[in-house]
């Protein structure tokens, strides 16, 4: 098996990034098996501070168990995983919930509670991780989450109220309340339609910009992918068997490659 990285025609952008910032997730020779199915074999990747790290792969290849395993949700066979600085195959579940309020998941259908105005929805992180804030500083914070998304109006509706796009917005609001450091993205634009799924992909960039966060997104959306990686990752066989640009990994010769870009 030849990685992207070692075909002259795809340049190491790991090194580039590296040149850039600081590692907040190093990923190790991880291995994860359900039964006789072993999803991850030696998977390795170091992600940097403020960049886009999107990551393809067939269905059922490992995406979702592998941002799983990176929260703490799933916990691999081997190997180990550093959310900035704490290796969280290792934390007590106390340790792991303190790393987990440093970390933004922004789940594929949202999982907003239904039964929840927009509001608590929001306010829900806070009373997760036992934050004890005044009233007062609560409200701002949600007048925050709302405005970074163009939804103030929507504080007090209930989910059922919203559009398929709305409820992403609100979604991505709850995910950025305590001002993460790292976002994991699984499948952001799933069921959205290619305008809606623009609008949410350039809402990513914009936060992340603005809050200088890095992130790990799984995606099956070419567009999302080309407008949001700064490096895209092929997870294949378990394994990251690619890592480069969009641009670099469109023009690979290695027809394992070409065939998510065709």
């Amino acid at each position: 098996m030849t990685k992207a990285t070692s075909n002259p025609s795809v340049k190491n952008t790991e090194t580039a990034a590296h040149a850039q910032g600081t590692a907040v997730i190093v990923i190790e020779h991880l291995y994860k098996r359900f039964g006789l199915n072993e999803v991850l074999k030696d998977f390795s990747l170091t992600v940097y501070k403020e960049e886009n790290v999107v990551i393809l792969g067939k269905s059922g290849a490992g995406k979702s168990v592998l941002i799983k395993c990176v929260i703490g949700l799933l916990k691999p066979d081997k190997g180990s995983i550093v959310v900035l600085g704490d290796n969280v195959t290792e934390l007590s579940d106390d340790d792991l919930d303190r790393v987990r309020s440093k970390v933004g998941f922004l789940f594929q259908a949202n999982a907003l509670y239904d039964s929840m105005t927009v509001r608590e929805n929001l306010e829900f992180p806070l009373r997760r991780h036992w934050i004890n804030l005044p009233q007062q500083e609560v409200n701002a914070m949600v007048k925050e989450a709302l405005e970074n998304v163009d939804l103030v109006e929507t504080a007090n509706m209930m989910p059922s109220e919203l559009s398929g796009g709305m409820l992403k917005r609100i979604a991505l609001a709850r995910t950025l309340i305590l001002k993460p450091e790292v976002i994991l993205y699984d499948e952001p634009t799933t069921g959205l339609d290619p305008v809606t799924a623009r609008e949410i992909d350039h809402l990513i960039l914009k936060l992340q910009k603005k809050y200088h966060t890095s992130s790990i997104i799984i995606s099956h959306d070419m567009n999302c992918v080309k407008n949001l990686a700064d490096r895209v990752i092929l997870l294949l066989e378990g394994k990251c068997y690619a890592d480069g640009t969009y641009d670099e990994l469109a023009h690979a010769a290695d027809q394992k490659i070409k065939q998510f870009f065709e």
